[in-house]
């Protein structure tokens, strides 16, 4: 599995999933965010999340397609 750590920006404590799945370039577009997650394709810590802005914070782990997307805080807090 592939995977991908994401630091949040600076002040940040979350972000969108729909957005991480942006950021990241796991969607081409928020569309595509929002259908994925819609769907049941994307999960949170081990469970489907169905929630196309669910509050990701540090520490959580984002699986989708193969990639796991491990969230971590920014280094200038």
């Amino acid at each position: 599995m592939k995977r991908i750590k994401f630091q949040l920006r600076a002040g940040d404590p979350f972000i969108q999933l729909i957005q991480l799945l942006k950021a990241v370039n796991l969607v081409f577009n928020g569309a595509e965010a929002q259908q994925v997650v819609v769907e049941g394709l994307v999960r949170r810590n081990g469970e489907v999340e169905l929630r196309k802005r669910a509050k990701v914070v540090p520490g959580d782990v984002i699986e989708f397609q193969g990639t796991e997307v491990e969230v971590v805080a920014s280094d200038e807090e």
